[in-house]
C-alpha cells in the first residue's frame, strides 16, 4: 500500500523535476545557441551538417534557422550564443536556381529571363537588438560572408568588427595562426584548404587579430595583395565577437585545424575557456 504521504511526496519530486522529468535540469544547464544561416550562395543544408560537427561534444543546444527575421530582440532573449553563416542580400524577385554560378551562363532565352535583383534584409532595429545582446554578456560569432552584412549597417559592422571587400575564385591558400596566446587558438597549427579566401576590412585593435590567410603561390586578388586576415576575437561590452573568415565549403569547415579552433571559439564566446 502507499500511503497518502508518499503519494504527495511523488508528486512534489515531479514537480520539481519539471515537464521533462528529471533530466530537465541537465537540459537547462546547456547553452543555447541560434544560428541563422543560408543564402543564395550557401545552401543552409551543408552549413548545418557542417556545424553539427563543430558543435558535436559542446555544451550546448543549438537551433537553426534560414528565417533572418528570428534576429529579434525578442528570440536573442532565449540564447547565449547567436552564430551567422548568411550574407546580407534576399532577392524577392526571385533569381535563376539553385545554385546562382552556373544557372544564368549560357541561357539560350536569356532576353526573357530577368536580371536578379537583391536588396538587404538587415533592419536597424535588428543590428540594435544584436548590439545589445552582446554588450550584456553574450557571444557572436561570424562567419565567412557574414562580414557582407555589415555593408549594410554601421551598427551591425561595430559589433562584427569589419566588412566584406570581397574574394577570388576557389584555390588554396594557407591559414596561419598569427596570436599563438589568446584561448581560441591554443593547440591549433597552421593550415592550408582550398576556399574562397575572403577579403575583408578590420576596424579594430589588431592586437585581436588571430589569423591570417595567405595565397602562398603568390596569386593576388584585385589589388590587394596575396594577404588577408582570417580571424579575431575580442570582448565587446561585456560579451565576446569571433569572425573567421574560412567556410564557403564543408571540406575547409571540416579541416582538422580549423574544426579545433571553431570549437575554441565557441567555448571561448560561452566563457568556458
Amino acid at each position: 500500500m502507499i500511503s497518502r504521504r508518499s503519494l504527495l511526496q511523488m508528486a512534489a519530486a515531479a514537480a520539481a523535476a519539471g515537464p521533462l522529468g528529471p533530466s530537465s535540469t541537465a537540459q537547462t544547464s546547456r547553452r543555447r545557441v541560434l544560428a541563422l544561416i543560408g543564402d543564395r550562395y550557401h545552401n543552409a543544408d551543408y552549413i548545418r551538417v557542417a556545424l553539427d560537427r563543430v558543435l558535436d561534444g559542446l555544451n550546448v543546444t543549438v537551433d537553426y534557422t534560414i528565417d533572418y527575421g528570428q534576429l529579434s530582440r525578442n528570440a536573442l532573449a532565449n540564447y547565449q550564443l547567436f552564430l551567422c553563416l548568411r550574407d546580407g542580400m534576399i532577392w524577392p524577385g526571385g533569381y535563376s536556381g539553385p545554385d546562382a554560378y552556373p544557372y544564368e551562363q549560357g541561357l539560350e532565352n536569356r532576353s526573357s529571363t530577368s536580371e536578379p535583383k537583391s536588396q538587404t534584409w538587415l533592419k536597424e532595429e535588428q543590428a540594435v537588438a544584436l548590439k545589445d545582446f552582446v554588450t550584456a554578456g553574450n557571444g557572436f560569432y561570424s562567419l565567412h560572408n557574414n562580414s557582407h552584412v555589415s555593408l549594410s549597417s554601421k551598427t551591425y559592422r561595430d559589433v562584427m568588427g569589419g566588412a566584406y571587400i570581397g574574394h577570388p575564385a576557389l584555390r588554396p591558400f594557407q591559414v596561419r595562426v598569427v596570436n599563438t596566446s589568446h584561448p581560441i587558438t591554443q593547440g591549433v597549427h597552421d593550415f592550408m584548404v582550398t576556399d574562397e579566401q575572403h577579403f575583408v576590412e578590420y576596424d579594430k585593435d589588431r592586437k585581436d587579430i588571430l589569423m591570417e590567410a595567405e595565397n602562398i603561390d603568390g596569386l593576388t586578388f584585385q589589388n590587394l595583395g596575396t594577404k588577408s586576415i582570417s580571424g579575431w576575437a575580442y570582448d565587446y561590452g561585456r560579451g565576446r565577437v569571433v569572425f573567421t573568415a574560412v567556410g564557403h565549403t564543408i571540406q575547409a569547415l571540416w579541416n582538422p585545424e580549423y574544426l579545433k579552433l571553431q570549437k575554441r571559439a565557441v567555448q571561448w564566446l560561452l566563457k568556458e575557456i
